[in-house]
């Protein structure tokens, strides 16, 4: 056995290969000298055996200092966005449940406990703090943030067919299987709609535990931009819908190609059995390519459905070998 080395820090951590932490609290940070301290104190009262790490995401205030001080382990990721310190984190760390929190101080640490517990003894791969359900409403000052999580939430509810309650939260807990299998493709903030629509796909177990939300303390500012990221995060949902559910994404465009080329022809058609003759050919030729677009896409439709079907199979056996590694070392 040998003392892992944690590249990019130049910490050591003394830990054994074999080792890992009962429970690490992973807080990205960004500029939030402000609050930070206060979150590494209130994580450590709720969570006394927890080691606290803080990823620094290049700040230019006292974040970093003020993290220390408070007794948390700070490391860096130099690639800016949320999603970059998040792929940093989990590639890094090895926990057996993880809890992940902002340092902005929005989210009361007192509730990490329970969520703590269903991934420890629920079996649960992610545990969301809903603040929608709580007071999340009232209490964020951003009418357009409270309408952006409502769209969010609707849409990927709709489209996964599940019930989520609060897709944006920055409050979760997760398993190791998770962490450890979740392949994070998104660079900012769209991130927590990545990680809940793997979780829904995936078919793993989802528990929710209602949080109290407080809004940013005064002076303290939200890195989160309203409208280019809201519509960073409905694209991501589109995208994954796409990548995730294939068949029912190019079956859809399927058949707006087939209506729109049936429409086009209808007049054709009447104008035919009327007279006998053809008497718009570019229109038929337009709807020719048209019926064969929607043919093309229901095929892809059904080439890419089998490939997600097959990265299922895939997905479910790397689970069980990261499993199999947690069993061992326990």
């Amino acid at each position: 056995m040998i003392e892992r080395y944690m590249p990019y820090t130049g910490i050591t951590t003394g830990k054994l290969d074999d080792e890992m932490d009962k429970i690490a609290v992973l807080v990205p940070c960004y500029n939030e000298e402000k609050t930070i301290a206060k979150v590494v104190g209130d994580a450590r009262k709720a969570l006394p055996d927890a080691v606290v790490y803080v990823y620094d995401n290049n700040s230019t205030d006292r974040t970093v200092e003020l993290a220390r001080e408070a007794g948390a382990i700070v490391r860096y990721e130099h690639m800016q966005g949320k999603g970059n310190v998040i792929r940093r984190m989990f590639r890094e760390i090895e926990a057996e449940c993880y809890i992940m929190v902002d340092g902005d101080d929005t989210y009361p640490m007192e509730y990490a406990g329970e969520m703590a517990d269903k991934v420890l003894h629920n079996n649960a791969d992610m545990v969301v703090g809903d603040r929608l359900s709580s007071t999340y409403f009232t209490e964020n000052k951003r009418p357009f943030h409270n309408f952006g999580n409502t769209i969010v939430r609707s849409s990927i509810n709709r489209l996964f067919h599940c019930e989520i309650k609060d897709i944006m939260t920055g409050f979760r807990a997760f398993s190791y299987g998770f962490v450890k299998t979740f392949p994070v493709l998104s660079t900012g903030f769209e991130i927590e709609t990545e990680m809940t629509i793997h979780a829904v796909y995936n078919n793993m177990q989802i528990e929710n535990v209602i949080v109290d939300y407080r809004d940013r303390p005064e002076g303290s500012e939200s890195k989160l931009n309203t409208f280019s990221d809201g519509f960073k995060v409905l694209h991501t949902i589109m995208k994954l819908y796409r990548d995730y559910k294939p068949m029912e994404f190019f079956g859809l465009c399927s058949m707006l190609l087939a209506i729109i080329a049936v429409i086009l022809f209808i007049p054709i058609l009447i104008s035919y059995i009327e007279t006998g003759l053809v008497l718009r050919f570019p229109t038929l030729f337009v709807c020719g390519f048209i019926g064969l677009a929607a043919i093309q896409s229901l095929f892809a439709g059904l080439i890419l459905s089998n490939m997600a079907l097959k990265n299922r199979r895939d997905f479910e056996y790397r689970l069980m070998l990261v499993t199999r590694r947690v069993n061992r070392i326990e």
